[in-house]
């Protein structure tokens, strides 16, 4: 029987997971020393390499004296926590990567509970030791306190500290001394990290971790077996501790290890591999494997509820069905039920008598993420503004409230305090690290919706922001979601330069010259607080009196391009955005300029 240890590598989004697990595989000579290897190898979908985020946890595995080791590369980002929270029951182990500059971070606290209410051994690795502002005294202190705060037994409080520089490459046990390479880290992971159970000679138990999917083979289930042997097409049971449905007869079909960046089909696997195994149909995450004659489920980690969530629906614009390949309820509906099945932190439900489904995620990034992919895919729909779920708790009506760590420069302190001050944020702690001040705020979710571009104009591009679910807490009054107005599309048509030129003064474009637009469609912001028609279709009266250029040119201002994520956060509670695979199109949730006016009106009164 082979040497075994399943660890994961967990961190705040952008502390270098993904890079060191690149450095790991090279240095473990998966690759060979000709071979062209790509940056951050593990993040094989699109979204992840453009946005440099890992979304979905990947399994990989390397060997050192004769040890193999699993490694699961889990997300950074605090919307995807809920991939972070199930593969946990996969390992043995965690390394814990802290950025040697920025310190623990609102993310870092929260996979780092998780792992020690499991009782896992974590390995500590400071990275990143070469930036020139590092300040990794501190970082070890704030480490320290960070498993003090987390009531960490005294085996983990004793937790090995590697530094490492997982660009280079290189890891040592001391920040005085440079590494040359990773054995100090594969080291300290054979040495700290236990075994997984071996115990082959019991019934087979396997617990369902995550889901992947392939057009050939359909679903294919992945996780640790906690006990005894898998065979090729074995018959097995799959059964699910919290639910009364009845037990599933199956075959394992095909059955596979990681090796590598890949899968390697194999004949048998016993307690302590992690496996992927094909030919069980409609199998989901929580599911325990078994063997017929012993039905012993495991129970599942419960996964955080979602604190967020949008209106997916029917586009029913006057420009609905051009662009997109898949328009119907049924494709909507068949997409998300989809994505339910592999994502546990998403939930999904019908809103009666409408085209619609109310989806409920972990934050904007969550959410965002789907409808990015589902257009990428050829989908085409609009979605309501982010809403926050607010809860009954003890009587009292209670909203999600955010713990968000901020680090900015000293001349932007005054300006972040200011604002978040009135979105009902409250300031825990300010501590000055160099030139620099780290704050800690409390703030309701819904106060955070927006707020990230103003942030960012705040600092000039240099700060850092970090947010995590903390608690619910008493609703904290009204805050408003945006002080401007919207520039409103008065008639159907092409925009041209003439109506543009007009409406230019009124505030900001978000077309330019020929653009389609329809009646009600937003096509720019306005810096006062009500909404503003303007006729952008409008073309100039030309007669034979007039000389074709005697007329000056007209200069248009460059019209603001939005993001999803800007587009999201643009959103007035009386918008929508219309999401197709080729546009985004802010719009008025009624087109009608009379009937908006009467609703308006109604609503005052």
């Amino acid at each position: 029987m082979k040497h075994l240890r399943n660890v994961a590598i967990i961190a705040h989004v952008d502390h270098g997971k993904t890079t060191l697990v690149d450095k790991m595989l090279g240095q473990s000579g998966v690759f060979r020393d000709n071979q062209a290897v790509i940056e951050r190898v593990m993040d094989s979908g699109d979204l992840e390499r453009e946005r440099g985020i890992t979304i979905l946890a990947k399994n990989t595995s390397v060997w050192f004296d004769d040890v193999k080791i699993n490694i699961v590369d889990t997300p950074g980002h605090a919307d995807f926590g809920g991939e972070v929270e199930r593969i946990l029951k996969m390992v043995n182990g965690v390394l814990l990567l802290v950025d040697a500059a920025e310190g623990p971070m609102p993310q870092t606290r929260f996979v780092l509970g998780r792992a020690l209410e499991l009782g896992h051994r974590v390995i500590v690795v400071v990275n990143k030791i070469d930036r020139p502002d590092a300040r990794v005294t501190e970082v070890i202190d704030e480490v320290l306190e960070l498993l003090l705060d987390l009531d960490a037994t005294e085996e983990q409080l004793d937790s090995p500290m590697l530094f490492c520089s997982a660009r280079q490459g290189t890891a040592s046990y001391s920040p005085d001394v440079d590494g040359t390479d990773l054995s100090p880290l594969f080291k300290t992971i054979l040495q700290y990290i236990p075994e997984p159970s071996r115990d082959t000679d019991g019934p087979l138990q396997m617990l369902v971790s995550s889901l992947d999917y392939n057009e050939y083979v359909g679903r294919i289930a992945v996780g640790r077996i906690e006990r005894g042997v898998i065979r090729q097409n074995q018959e097995i049971a799959v059964c699910d501790f919290h639910s009364e449905r009845p037990v599933k007869k199956a075959k394992a079909v095909n059955i596979y290890e990681f090796e590598a960046l890949g899968r390697a089909p194999v004949s048998e696997a016993s307690a302590g591999d992690i496996i992927a195994l094909s030919g069980i149909g409609d199998i989901t995450i929580g599911d325990t494997i078994c063997v017929p004659d012993n039905i012993d489920p495991l129970p599942f980690v419960k996964i955080s509820a979602p604190t967020m969530e949008m209106t997916f629906s029917v586009n029913d614009s006057p420009f609905a069905g051009r662009e997109g390949k898949f328009v119907t309820t049924r494709n909507i509906r068949d997409r998300l039920a989809r994505e339910t099945m592999k994502d546990v932190s998403l939930l999904v439900n019908e809103v009666a008598n409408s085209d619609s489904f109310n989806v409920a995620g972990r934050g904007e990034m969550h959410l965002s993420i789907l409808i990015e992919t589902m257009r990428r895919e050829g989908y085409e729909f609009q979605v309501s503004p982010p809403r926050v779920l607010l809860k009954e708790v003890d009587g009292a009506m209670c909203e999600p409230v955010e713990r968000v760590t901020l680090d900015v420069p000293e001349t932007a302190v005054g300006a972040v305090i200011e604002k978040l001050g009135s979105r009902r944020g409250e300031l825990l702690e300010m501590n000055p690290v160099g030139n620099r001040m780290k704050l800690e705020f409390l703030v309701p979710s819904r106060g955070l919706f927006g707020y990230r571009n103003e942030f960012l104009t705040d600092t000039r591009g240099e700060g850092i922001m970090g947010s995590l679910f903390e608690k619910y807490e008493p609703f904290k009054g009204e805050i408003s979601r945006r002080g401007t107005g919207s520039l409103i599309s008065f008639e159907t048509g092409e925009s041209v330069a003439y109506g543009l030129f007009a409406a230019q003064d009124r505030g900001q474009l978000f077309i330019g010259a020929g653009t389609p637009v329809y009646a009600g469609m937003v096509v720019g912001v306005s810096p006062k607080s009500e909404d503003i028609s303007v006729n952008v279709c409008k073309k100039k009266q030309l007669t034979n009196m007039r000389a074709s250029g005697s007329d000056e040119a007209l200069r248009l201002i460059t019209p603001r391009i939005m993001s999803l994520e800007q587009c999201l956060e643009f959103l007035a509670d009386d918008e929508l955005l219309e999401v197709t695979p080729q546009s985004l199109r802010l719009r008025k949730s009624i087109l009608d300029h009379s009937l908006r006016l009467r609703a308006a009106s109604k609503k005052k009164g």
